[in-house]
């Protein structure tokens, strides 16, 4: 069970927890036995609860669930199903960016390249991290690993989970668009085949410079959106505090867009949340990554990438 910490529409289940918590403190030799009995009671309303509260959430509610801060994040991912792994670091040309992390290792036994956002877990590795959001140096190392890839026939696996690329002046001066652009246009070029998995937040052309992929799939409480929903609110009714609203409008979860035919798959969460508890997210993660590698395993390096533009053309033409 990972760490919890509740969110605003999770207040039922955070006093069931609690006073279940209590029950705990009290039990001893007498009456202990009545109080299993209680504890069991409340455990069991406490999944109903959470059950209940989860088969019908909202997509604001959906958006605090995708950037609740014990998510399982990058390393986290790294750690469970990567084994030697090699981060490599810079872009050769400006600095290392250090809200995207990449390197190579092996997924189950067979090479990789990975790559993906880390918003950190404290204060200080948030910091380091910028959050998650990446200056033109982490797309431009991102391009650098794919050409990598390429070179060496290796899959690459993206792992998605920003609020959009960095929006400061020194980016802006150094090419962020350009950068974002050239990420893209690599992701479509690549001659081997590439999975994103949206694990959190996948925000704007942040978000797509790493997501342009043979298969995109989204965890099950995840969101993938143009803008942050308090921005478009912000620009919509110049009122950043209408951001459920935008949510909404804007079709940014999992469900809708799978609907609409944006991604290929949804990967389902434990209940709760990936953050109630991470190793299961992550070996489901998992279990998705090995499905669509194995599905191109024989395919030629032509082939992969034609199949990935024909992907990006039918989602234009069906839109």
């Amino acid at each position: 069970m990972g760490i919890k910490a509740y969110l605003d529409f999770e207040k039922p289940i955070a006093d069931l927890e609690g006073k279940i918590a209590e029950l705990r403190s009290l039990g001893s030799d007498e009456g202990g036995v009545r109080i299993s009995d209680d504890i069991a009671r409340m455990e069991a309303k406490s999944e109903q609860a959470l059950k209940d509260i989860y088969s019908k959430l909202t997509p604001w509610q959906k958006t605090q669930v995708a950037r609740h801060p014990y998510r399982p994040h990058f390393k986290d991912y790294i750690g469970q199903l990567i084994t030697d792994f090699m981060p490599l670091a810079g872009d050769r040309k400006f600095a290392e960016d250090h809200a995207i992390v990449g390197g190579i290792g092996r997924f189950r036994g067979e090479p990789v390249m990975i790559m993906g956002h880390e918003k950190g877990h404290d204060t200080a590795s948030r910091l380091r991290h910028n959050f998650g959001m990446a200056r033109p140096e982490g797309y431009r190392k991102a391009v650098r690993l794919m050409e990598l890839a390429d070179r060496f026939n290796l899959p690459v696996i993206a792992l998605v989970d920003t609020a959009g690329a960095y929006p400061g002046i020194g980016a802006e001066e150094r090419g962020q668009a350009e950068a974002i652009a050239r990420s893209t246009e690599k992701c479509l070029a690549l001659n081997t085949v590439n999975v994103a998995i949206i694990v959190g937040e996948g925000g704007s052309g942040g978000a797509v410079a790493l997501a342009t992929a043979n298969r995109v799939l989204m965890l099950e409480h995840s969101i993938y959106t143009v803008a942050s929903p308090e921005a478009s609110a912000s620009i919509l009714w110049r009122d950043s505090a209408r951001a459920a609203d935008a949510a909404t409008a804007m079709k940014v979860t999992a469900q809708d867009l799978k609907s609409f035919g944006v991604i290929d798959a949804i990967i389902e969460e434990p209940l709760g949340g990936a953050h109630r508890d991470p190793a299961a997210t992550i070996q489901s993660a998992g279990n998705a990554i090995a499905d669509v590698l194995a599905e191109f395993k024989d395919k030629s390096g032509d082939e992969i990438r034609k199949a990935r533009h024909k992907k990006f053309l039918d989602i234009g033409s069906a839109l």
